[in-house]
């Protein structure tokens, strides 16, 4: 199951995510940030079955603690209030947050022995791709 996606993850290459970020609604000074930022990943899965995602850089770190298919209340690193629930889909990890009646989504998933994160908003398409740190 999640297990696949445990570990410390480095940002290697991101595409289109200016793009997404603007069709989210992220400024242009945090889009600026953003765009630079090279975060690190961290995943774990607690005994109790809580799955943690850290997102760490110099600018700015966030966490996020949940359940899988139970919605919890998500402050984004852009400052977004959302509703989000996490799933497990055909071996992707997929995030789904809502606001203002608004929906975006980002999958995960392990390819390659690399993490894929792909960001969805309407039809803009964001590919962040992550290499496990030694």
């Amino acid at each position: 199951m999640v297990e696949q996606f445990v570990g410390n993850w480095t940002l290697a290459s991101s595409e289109n995510f200016d793009d997404y970020m603007k069709a989210i609604g992220v400024g242009f000074a945090t889009r600026q940030m953003g765009n630079v930022m090279k975060p690190n990943l961290k995943i774990s899965v607690g005994d109790d079955g809580v799955i943690s995602m850290k997102s760490e850089s110099t600018f700015k770190t966030t966490e996020i603690k949940f359940k899988l298919n139970e919605e919890f209340d998500e402050m984004t690193a852009d400052g977004r209030n959302t509703k989000t629930v996490v799933s497990f889909d055909n071996g992707k990890l997929v995030q789904k947050q809502s606001w203002d009646d608004k929906i975006t989504s980002l999958e995960r998933e392990i390819q390659d022995g690399k993490l894929i994160a792909k960001c969805y908003m309407d039809d803009i398409v964001a590919v962040r791709t992550y290499e496990k740190a030694a």
